[in-house]
């Protein structure tokens, strides 16, 4: 290695120095939608030839990994790595290999934490997919090339990996160049697709959520004059479904634009059971309202508050009028003969008696019009909630709300499952 200079790159016809890829991964550790990021630890291979480095022999020379510090190396890099670490125990895992016509083997042994931008509409139905870009930091596409060894078989691993929540489904490899202000550079991407096992959020989220449902319907079959066991199951249905929802989201972010798939369900499971509520609150009201065989009062309400009202405007309008008769009598002079009555006499046999003006007629009382028109409001306003039986309200309701939650589901699944 006489006259050797770590500091130049190989020079190969005066062209870039072409730089193999392999990977291995040996884990995936994390997948978190949280930080949006996985953390993978790989054997990340790199092959070049430096014909400065040729000897004679047809056997390879394995050295020490602490002698790469005297080579030249390719200034490869992880672009999405948030934090990465090189493992030293018991000494640092680097393999540096060099073979009699100047070939290059160098490996090592990586952590790196990278990110991936994911799409969580349909989370927990989602794929993901990744990416791992490797790229030369300081040397562009007329210095170095980078290239997959073997293609898509370039990377290996990923078939006997078994994840806590995804499967790989697919993985592929890709040649590109990252363009900069300083110039083109060599890149490398490897990509690959994750599925989201459902199985887990099934037993977890939705079979909780359903059952709450349909515990809320128990309710139907109470009888209606049972309120405190009615009030008790849909309130505590209510707040067993906000504590399952809160606790769906302590896994995923706080603050995103997402309107994920299960917050979509557990709307619609909160919708219901709400709705179960809000039904027997309008039964019960019917019911007070109700006219049966041996109730009602009803009908005593209706009676009782048609004659407070005619009182109030019989009181009002009698003393209004008494008023009014009062002030006439003592503000007006009393009435002078006409010139017709003073023509005619009374014995007069043509003459006749005149006949008295009719009094003009009076302004209408605001007060009693305003009395008028609030009670055929309220009027109405009970006769439209009056319901012939409420019984036949818990009845349609035990057909409504499972039909309806049914229908529900197969619309859900259906658009999560195949669009």
């Amino acid at each position: 290695m006489k006259g050797y200079n770590k500091y130049l790159r190989p020079f190969f016809d005066n062209g870039p120095v072409t730089v193999g890829m392999s990977l291995d991964i040996a884990s995936i550790d994390t997948i978190s939608e949280i930080n949006m990021d996985y953390t993978a630890t790989i054997f990340l291979r790199q092959r070049w030839t430096d014909e400065r480095l040729v000897f004679d022999g047809n056997k390879s020379l394995s050295l020490d990994g602490r002698l790469v510090e005297l080579l030249w190396v390719p200034d490869t890099f992880i672009v999405d790595s948030k934090k990465s670490f090189l493992h030293d125990i018991t000494v640092e895992n680097r393999l540096i290999r060099i073979f009699p016509n100047g070939t290059v083997l160098y490996a090592l042994r990586i952590t790196t934490t990278v990110a991936c931008n994911m799409d969580l509409t349909k989370y927990p139905m989602d794929k993901q997919t990744c990416t791992l870009q490797l790229e030369s930091w300081g040397y562009n596409i007329n210095d170095v090339m980078f290239y997959w060894t073997r293609g898509n078989e370039s990377v290996s691993g990923l078939d006997s990996l078994r994840l806590a929540q995804y499967t790989v489904e697919d993985h592929y490899t890709s040649v590109s160049e990252a363009i900069y202000e300083t110039g083109h550079y060599p890149k490398l991407v490897f990509h690959f697709e994750l599925k989201r096992s459902i199985l887990y959020f099934i037993l977890e989220t939705y079979v909780p959520s359903s059952l709450l449902v349909v515990l809320s319907w128990v309710s139907f079959w109470i009888s209606q004059s049972s309120v405190p066991a009615r009030i008790c199951i849909g309130v505590t249905t209510v707040l067993t479904m906000t504590t399952l929802m809160m606790g769906a989201r302590t896994s995923l972010p706080n603050a995103n634009c997402f309107i994920k798939a299960i917050d979509v369900y557990l709307g619609i499971c909160f919708s219901f059971i709400f709705g179960a509520l809000i039904e027997y609150a309008v039964a019960h009201f019917c019911t007070l309202t109700y006219t049966g065989p041996n109730m009602l009062v009803y009908g005593h309400q209706m009676h009782d508050l048609e004659d407070e009202m005619n009182g109030i405007v019989t009181t009002i309008a009698s003393d209004s009028n008494r008023v009014k008769r009062r002030k006439e009598t003592a503000t007006s002079p009393p009435p002078a003969p006409s010139s017709a009555e003073l023509a005619v006499s009374p014995s007069s046999p043509s003459g006749s008696e005149p006949k008295p003006e009719a009094p003009p007629e009076e302004p209408p009382n605001r007060c009693l019009t305003v009395l008028s028109i609030l009670r055929k409001v309220l009027h109405r306003s009970l006769t439209c909630c009056h319901v012939e039986n409420p019984h036949y309200i818990d009845n349609y309701s035990r057909v409504t709300f499972p039909l309806s939650f049914v229908m529900v589901n197969l619309l859900y699944w259906t658009y999560y499952l195949y669009f």
